[in-house]
């Protein structure tokens, strides 16, 4: 497989939009399926990390290497601040923003376990 349908798919489909979903909303997932908190809260996690402390995802550094390799022009930064702050953020990610997407995913994921948790001591409160 070209180096550049590598890129591609590292990029877009598969993996950086679908981590950056899950850990957004992966935690209404848990509603359905608890047993999912198992991935979603060390995903989460680390999401909210990088964006705490301005880390890149290593991902990021994987797509530039492969696009390197098959001969395309890489970007520098990370994958949020070359596609998601150009679509969301014409101005450029700022770490003030990157503390707000923090605690965005933080308080939605937050309210998501909450529910869970009052859920989960509904069925184990003893019946009168």
């Amino acid at each position: 497989m070209p180096y550049h349908q590598l890129a591609d798919v590292v990029l877009v489909v598969v993996v950086h939009f679908a981590f950056l979903a899950f850990v957004v909303v992966g935690g209404a997932l848990v509603l359905r399926w608890a047993r999912v908190a198992w991935v979603h809260v060390p995903a989460a996690i680390w999401g909210v990390l990088i964006e705490f402390f301005g880390w890149i995802c290593p991902l990021t550094p994987l797509e530039i290497a492969l696009r390197h390799r098959a001969g395309e022009a890489a970007y520098t930064g990370g994958f949020v601040a070359h596609y998601i702050t150009r679509v969301l953020y014409p101005e450029g990610l700022t770490r003030a923003i990157q503390v707000m997407l923090g605690i965005l995913v933080l308080g939605l994921n937050g309210a998501i376990y909450a529910v869970m948790l009052v859920r989960a001591r509904r069925v184990h409160e003893p019946s009168c």
